[in-house]
């Protein structure tokens, strides 16, 4: 899916865009110490997340690609839940900034993006979503997630649409 769409090279387009005028990346990431402590939540996601010892930070599922690798400059986030704003630094973090647009891309359309962008709207932000630079392993809740739930919390965009949007 991230190869078919071609995910990590227009998030490297993106990126590179944005950190050429200013504007300020942020990564977030699932990520646990080996022993799991930091998981709270009980769903059985967690406990295959444990036996397939995934998700563990310092680990190849929780570091990014090279391609879209954070530079020094960019601030990144590390959360235990699904949901980036619960327990984390993102929302004191982004108010210090006084960043009030947000502009999302990633896996799980469905799932991690979707609740970013519900509770980034409830948090008082405007909210984008990169259409083609999100993705799903079963792309069919990825399409009914773009058309169906998302623009209730946020404007639908291509990546070509922001790159425009920057002047590029």
């Amino acid at each position: 899916m991230v190869e078919e769409r071609n995910i990590l090279k227009k998030t490297r387009a993106l990126a590179d865009a944005s950190r050429t005028i200013g504007i300020p990346i942020l990564y977030v990431r699932l990520g646990f110490r080996p022993d799991y402590k930091e998981a709270l939540s009980r769903h059985p996601r967690v406990a295959r997340f444990k036996a397939a010892k995934s998700c563990i930070l310092g680990t190849w599922g929780c570091e990014w690609p090279e391609i879209i690798a954070p530079k020094t400059d960019d601030m990144i986030i590390t959360k235990h839940s699904t949901n980036p704003f619960f327990n984390t630094p993102l929302l004191p973090w982004l108010y210090s900034k006084r960043i009030d647009n947000l502009v999302l891309l990633g896996i799980s359309t469905n799932n991690v993006v979707e609740i970013t962008a519900r509770c980034a709207d409830d948090a008082g932000f405007m909210v984008s979503i990169v259409e083609d630079c999100c993705g799903n392993m079963k792309m069919d809740q990825h399409h009914w997630a773009i058309q169906n739930t998302l623009p209730n919390f946020a404007n639908i965009i291509s990546s070509d649409d922001y790159l425009k949007a920057l002047g590029g």
